[in-house]
């Protein structure tokens, strides 16, 4: 197991747990119908088998077993075990009972039925929690690794956007047009919300939806008298998140493909609703040219990031169809909102 079940170190979970546990088994242990109420004997009795526990779990259990020494483990558990009974039936019942049971070593057979159940509870309950433990970490590294992942693909994301807009500004720029303050405060607006607000790794739909709106606006004049863009959201509820920049991505690629294919006649329609079940139904469609390169416009690199996405947020909660048909290049994806 790992280095922190190997750790002889106390948690304070763990040590309100070893005592639970302790006083849990000491009230069965100590239980006799016959003789009611509590000997103070019983507590030095029950605090031989506590001893040989800890150190079974604390010592044993991380030195030997998780380190894949099952002999030695075996050896030294057993060692453990006859030295429990050594002390009790040479020691302390010497002590406390020198006429009756103090006066002869009792069956080796009886002994290890009276020992084995409580420290086996005692060392099991332990394992347990170590076990679980150890689960927890790996879901933890688990979730650390994919958090990695998402913000990786995020950040690729960022310069892809914004080596397609500096151009179309410096474009704009050298035309000295006067197009070109409202292109910077399009693409101030579109940077301040992937920079301050895409953080988090679900945002409300709602301020998704603005962010897609000043993206098109901006992106609109990279078709600017060719065609047209139309751009269609139902009212959308206001208690629905969403991945950040997972829609931006098809947006930015119909406009790449049919701005870089065509001379004219550009079509881009971009639907969006929500359903009254939650689910969230995009549909972005363009035009390109049958003349143009177009094998690879199911497979770029934005599509492979936003696929991968998907998969990591949306694993069974999402379905994705892209086909290209009579010069028309047609996305429609489906999301599951009601987890998020």
């Amino acid at each position: 197991m790992k280095d922190v079940i190997n750790s002889n170190k106390f948690s304070s979970k763990e040590l309100v747990f070893i005592l639970c546990l302790n006083v849990v088994v000491f009230i069965f242990y100590a239980f006799d119908k016959r003789i009611p109420g509590l000997e103070a004997h019983q507590i030095l009795f029950y605090l031989n088998f506590a001893i040989a526990g800890l150190i079974i779990n604390y010592l044993f259990l991380p030195n030997f077993l998780y380190k894949r020494k099952y002999v030695l483990f075996a050896i030294f558990t057993a060692i453990i075990a006859v030295a429990v009974i050594l002390v009790e039936e040479f020691i302390l019942e010497k002590i406390f009972y020198p006429d009756t049971r103090g006066r002869r070593f009792s069956n080796i057979f009886y002994n290890l039925l009276n020992t084995l159940p409580t420290l086996t509870i005692l060392v099991g309950f332990k394992f347990a929690w170590d076990a679980l433990t150890q689960q927890r970490e790996v879901q933890k590294l688990k979730n650390s690794v994919k958090e990695s992942e998402l913000q990786f693909l995020k950040s690729q994301i960022n310069p892809h956007f914004l080596f397609n807009n500096i151009n179309n500004l410096y474009a704009h720029a050298i035309e000295q047009s006067p197009k070109t303050p409202e292109i910077i405060l399009e693409l101030s607006a579109v940077l301040r919300y992937m920079l301050y607000e895409c953080k988090a790794k679900f945002v409300p739909l709602v301020k998704e939806i603005e962010q897609l709106k000043n993206y098109i606006n901006l992106s609109k004049f990279q078709v600017e008298g060719r065609g047209t863009v139309n751009f269609n959201v139902e009212e959308i509820p206001s208690n629905y998140k969403i991945a950040p920049l997972i829609l931006t991505v098809f947006i930015e690629n119909a406009f790449k493909h049919s701005a870089s294919s065509q001379t004219k006649n550009i079509s881009i329609t971009i639907n969006l609703k929500v359903t009254d079940t939650g689910y969230l139904i995009f549909e972005c469609s363009n035009t390109y040219s049958e003349a143009s390169n177009v094998d690879n416009l199911p497979h770029g690199i934005g599509l492979k990031n936003v696929k991968k996405r998907l998969e990591l947020i949306y694993q069974n909660k999402h379905q994705l169809d892209i086909k290209s048909d009579n010069s028309i290049y047609e996305v429609k994806l489906e999301i599951n909102l009601n987890e998020n």
